[in-house]
């Protein structure tokens, strides 16, 4: 396989290419045709990963706490971040994975996406050092780590909306999932939130707790313009 585009993706051109294409080897793909698989590398890339993304926090970041350092760490080195830069560099035209793991759509999983950039990482960091390995950390978690420290230490919105409407008396409110779109591996929730039975918003989210957040975060939206229905 040429990994010319994805090296141009990523901003970085490996010297030894059977380090890539390592970093790329699901364990399905590995067993199937008798390699190593990736994690070993996935091991050493989730250490690397979070003493980078907390050196940047510490020195970048000087007025947030430990505890809200803690926060914005743990929300972006996370699957969902991981999977969402692996998205970007279209990382499943690239994956190795087993006849099986293909036929369920295995190179799409957010787990295996994920997995695979730890891998990369400690790919880089072998191939080139710590200075490149760090460098695409960077480049491609500043704008999420930057996202997170503007909403750390507040209240989520699920919150804030019960807290707000606790002052009506006793409120049931209630998250409904009334629709999922898409394959299992990338999946699409939408959720309905009512207070007492009346619709308050609906939101979308690519997990139910997220979808959960969005219709409560467009709920209070309606409040504070005035929208909200009368309790």
């Amino acid at each position: 396989m040429n990994f010319e585009k994805l090296e141009k993706s990523i901003g970085y051109t490996f010297k030894d290419k059977n380090l890539l294409k390592k970093a790329l080897t699901h364990t399905s793909f590995a067993y199937e045709n008798k390699l190593e698989s990736n994690e070993k590398l996935e091991f050493l890339g989730d250490s690397i990963l979070e003493y980078i993304s907390s050196k940047y926090i510490y020195n970048n970041y000087k007025k947030l706490k430990e505890g809200e350092m803690t926060k914005v760490r743990a929300e972006v080195v996370c699957e969902d971040s991981l999977y969402k830069v692996a998205k970007s560099h279209n990382f499943s035209d690239f994956i190795l994975v087993g006849k099986s793991e293909a036929n369920s759509g295995g190179n799409f999983k957010p787990a295996i996406l994920a997995d695979s950039i730890e891998a990369t990482i400690a790919a880089i960091y072998f191939d080139g050092g710590l200075e490149e390995a760090e460098k695409f950390i960077i480049n491609n978690l500043k704008t999420a780590i930057e996202e997170s420290t503007k909403h750390v230490g507040m209240k989520d919105h699920k919150t804030v909306l019960q807290e707000k409407l606790q002052v009506h008396g006793d409120i049931c409110i209630k998250y409904t999932v009334i629709k999922e779109t898409g394959p299992d591996h990338d999946k699409t929730f939408t959720v309905k939130v009512e207070a007492d039975g009346k619709e308050l918003a609906i939101g979308e989210g690519r997990t139910k707790k997220n979808a959960e957040m969005d219709a409560a975060g467009k709920a209070l939206e309606k409040f504070a313009k005035g929208d909200g229905p009368k309790l």
